[in-house]
């Protein structure tokens, strides 16, 4: 009996040891940021990056992590909204550019290690793969953060990295209609046409038009047509639909301009749904998915179905969206700006989620198996009626059950909608005052003849 005993205790010992690389906390991303999101629940913008220091292990919001690989990008990437919601532009810059660096975005990055990880332990495991919103808004926003500091020559180099990146999405995923891509465009149209390099900015502007949301651009695109070669069916239609509402009207306020600047006006608000862990019986997850495996697979699960031993599967979901239909508001020395909605970043994250969310839940379900399959070769080495193997068996399913940790990593701090506004202004002082879901930002600026400013609010509550 003692012998048996101490086989026991031995083979459990070994399936310790195997297993110990992945002992992740048991909480995973979504218990790490439950305190930042907490804080932004409460308007606490502070106390967020508070939150995200103290995971990323460092003193100040200057500092970056020893190592920001892994979850660590993630949180540096928060950390950089919630420093552009302070209005902190050049700490959110130097945040952006370091996650964006870190975070891996093909599926070569990813080697047989990982995959292993990910098919027997958990998907959380496995390196982070940002989806194609997520990688677009890192240059996007931080393309914002340039405009806002005036520096034109770091937008520009921002918005030629964001064409790199959209032409990726669209010539090796067929990637077209994200509304994404159009605010991306409108900023890199508006860096250009202030640097001067008008044909870019009315390609830019052209693909702005492919969405909703960017009706005022017709006063620049009227701008800029007649000093440059570019020219498209869109710019077209929509001059000749601003001088069908508005005849001559237009053209006579294109040319009086003389003693005017303009402003971009970028508001964000709310925040997108987080990932969340769940579980559902291996049962429900059949009757929902058995499409989608393998006859061996569904034959597999049906059997752990039926001993009722291991019955519970683990994956992510997306949580409840966030301030989402809020009404921001923006007024210029004390009166109302009308803003339109430039982007849903809600709904592409579900849209992008549902394409996946099937996979997601069948990979859950193989790694069940596998793990049962790994129980059950830990009992047939030990000898199929040998306690000692049975024990061994039943502790490696439940050790690698409780360490299956579903992925729910994803950039939790991006803002649910993103509304913008353009509007000419006469040369002198003025007041922009911008309120959305609690929060808000006052702003003095100086416009000068043909000048141009950017202001933004990312309410992130």
């Amino acid at each position: 009996m003692r012998s048996a005993l101490r086989d026991c205790r031995a083979t459990i010992g070994v399936v310790a040891l195997v297993v110990s690389p992945w002992l992740i906390g048991c909480g995973g991303h979504e218990a790490r940021t439950l305190p930042m999101r907490t804080a932004l629940d409460a308007g606490n913008a502070k106390g967020a990056i508070q939150a995200v220091n103290e995971e990323l292990d460092v003193k100040k919001s200057e500092d970056l992590p020893s190592d920001i690989k892994g979850d660590n990008a993630i949180l540096v990437l928060d950390r950089g909204s919630i420093q552009q919601s302070l209005a902190e532009f050049k700490l959110s810059k130097r945040d952006f550019e370091s996650a964006d660096k870190a975070i891996d975005m093909l599926d070569l990055a990813h080697n047989a290690g990982d995959s292993i990880g990910e098919y027997v332990f958990s998907g959380s495991s496995g390196k982070y793969q940002a989806p194609p919103y997520e990688k677009l808004m890192i240059n996007t926003l931080n393309m914002l953060n340039y405009l806002e500091t005036h520096d034109l020559n770091g937008a520009r180099v921002e918005a030629r990295r964001l064409a790199v990146m959209q032409k990726y999405y669209r010539d090796s995923l067929g990637l077209t209609n994200n509304p994404v891509l159009g605010l991306g465009s409108l900023l890199a149209g508006f860096t250009f046409e202030k640097s001067g390099e008008t044909d870019e900015a009315l390609r830019y502007y052209d693909e702005a038009l492919a969405f909703t949301g960017y009706r005022s651009l017709a006063d620049s695109v009227r701008r800029l047509v007649p000093q440059g070669s570019y020219k498209s069916p869109r710019l077209k239609a929509l001059l000749d639909d601003e001088e069908k509402n508005a005849p001559g009207g237009a053209r006579a306020a294109a040319a009086a301009d003389d003693n005017t600047g303009e402003v971009l006006l970028v508001v964000g608000y709310g925040r997108v749904p987080h990932k969340v862990a769940e579980r559902i019986p291996i049962g429900l997850a059949l009757t929902w998915f058995s499409g989608a495996l393998s006859p061996h697979d569904v034959s597999a699960a049906n059997k752990l179905a039926a001993q009722g031993l291991v019955t519970w599967i683990n994956f992510p979901t997306l949580g409840p969206s966030q301030g989402k239909g809020a009404i921001p508001s923006v007024k210029l020395d004390g009166d109302y700006v009308q803003l339109e909605e430039a982007v849903d970043v809600d709904k592409q994250v579900r849209a992008e989620w549902k394409k996946i969310e099937g996979k997601i839940i069948v990979s859950a379900i193989t790694r069940l198996i596998a793990r049962t399959a790994l129980g059950q070769g830990i009992q047939t080495a030990a000898g199929r009626d040998n306690i000692v193997g049975i024990l061994a068996s039943l502790g490696a399913q439940a050790t690698l059950t409780a360490l299956d940790t579903p992925d729910t990593r994803s950039w939790e701090t991006l803002p649910a909608r993103i509304a913008v506004a353009r509007v000419r202004l006469p040369v002198g002082k003025h007041r922009v005052v911008i309120d959305a879901r609690g929060w808000q930002r006052a702003q003095d600026l100086v416009v000068e003849k043909n000048g141009w400013s950017v202001v933004s609010l990312m309410a992130l509550r």
